[in-house]
């Protein structure tokens, strides 16, 4: 970068190593956000007051104009790093293993970038470094600060393993998975093991509703619909001669379509009653609604598309998938679209051999200060 935002292609990777080294969990990002805020300010960027602990917004342009939004995250994973890289976690037990490094990275640079054309820009873009991606909660934070409430459009880039740098997967309509968590206690009377007769026993009960949930899937949802349901946890009894008085069954939901999501909610819970009640069981339903849906934008898509074609990278149309992410709290105010990096590795996100190829970084950058700005002018007309 020129000018007076001096930050060459290698210096932009150098902090993304940095970032690499320095991972940090959900609302810890202290060093993280002290480093982000310092290179911002040292390049004369404003930042705005959130009143949050961690993170960060800020704000390139002039106001008076439209206003547009590029969003990335900077939380870790509790994963503890095999990669074998130079620049590998020094905090042990904590990784970036989603990318997020890349993302704080590539979102400092397009900031730089921005600020390079300060001037020229019709509007203003405010960049946000988001906490507490991974606990889920880290973009509604950010949304009640009322910061972003003039954002006309937002933009977010994920790093994608299975594309090769140079390639971006953009594609309108639902690209990632609400997320929802149910827990379900069965209550019914424990006994002596010996004695069942006078039991109302769980363990039965349970087993029968792991196996109930799996036909809300394969016969309550259409064929042309997308939908998960999974049970990842059973808890019940301590010892091996005690029929237990409870248990409780956890898991859970994904999908792309709200209706859908309603849909699953009822039936969900209408089986487990209806499947403890069989076997003389209360059943305690506590279905808790995560991030909604990303849904992409349709016009947005396409002119991210169009650009991007326009500066050299193969564009894709990626394939919805069901994780979950909350950039969907910013589609609550204002349309806009999620956008898959190819960043290569081969290797799936949250394990630890995750990999990105720091050559997709500057390129990524690029686009998404040009989008930034495309956007603003497409806004102003």
């Amino acid at each position: 970068m020129a000018g007076d935002c001096d930050m060459d292609e290698m210096e932009l990777i150098e902090e993304y190593k940095w970032l690499h080294r320095h991972p940090e969990l959900g609302r810890q990002e202290y060093e993280t956000t002290v480093r982000l805020k310092g290179i911002l300010r040292e390049n004369g960027i404003r930042l705005l007051e959130t009143g949050l602990d961690t993170g960060a917004i800020a704000a390139i342009g002039t106001d008076g104009g439209p206003v547009v939004g590029l969003r990335c995250d900077i939380d870790a994973l509790p994963v503890r790093e095999e990669t074998g890289l130079p620049y590998a976690s020094e905090n042990d037990g904590v990784m970036h293993a989603c990318g997020h490094d890349f993302h704080a990275a590539c979102m400092l640079g397009a900031a730089l970038f921005l600020k390079e054309r300060e001037k020229q820009l019709r509007g203003m873009v405010k960049v946000i470094f988001q906490p507490a991606e991974e606990n889920g909660d880290g973009g509604r934070s950010v949304v009640a600060t009322g910061l972003l409430d003039d954002v006309k459009m937002f933009y977010a880039g994920h790093t994608y393993p299975w594309l090769e740098p140079g390639t971006l997967g953009i594609r309108p309509g639902p690209v990632m998975a609400g997320a929802d968590r149910f827990i379900i206690r069965l209550t019914g009377r424990g006994s002596h093991a010996a004695h069942p007769e006078l039991s109302v026993d769980v363990i039965p009960a349970v087993a029968a509703l792991v196996q109930s949930l799996q036909v809300i899937v394969s016969r309550m949802v259409s064929p042309f619909e997308s939908a998960v349901v999974s049970v990842t946890g059973i808890r019940a009894g301590r010892t091996w001669n005690v029929i237990p008085e409870e248990a409780v069954l956890e898991g859970t939901v994904r999908t792309l379509v709200p209706t859908v999501r309603d849909s699953i909610q009822e039936q969900l819970e209408r089986i487990a009653e209806g499947t403890a009640r069989a076997y003389g069981c209360r059943a305690d339903c506590d279905y808790r609604r995560g991030p909604d849906p990303v849904i992409n934008d349709d016009a947005a898509c396409g002119r991210a598309a169009k650009l991007a074609k326009g500066m050299g990278f193969c564009v894709v149309q990626q394939e919805p998938v069901m994780s979950s992410e909350d950039f969907s709290e910013y589609l609550s105010i204002a349309p806009g679209a999620f956008i898959r990096v190819g960043t290569g590795g081969g290797v799936d996100a949250h394990t630890p051999k995750y990999t990105v190829n720091p050559a997709a970084l500057y390129p990524a950058a690029q686009f998404f200060a040009a989008l930034a700005e495309a956007e603003l002018t497409h806004q102003d007309r």
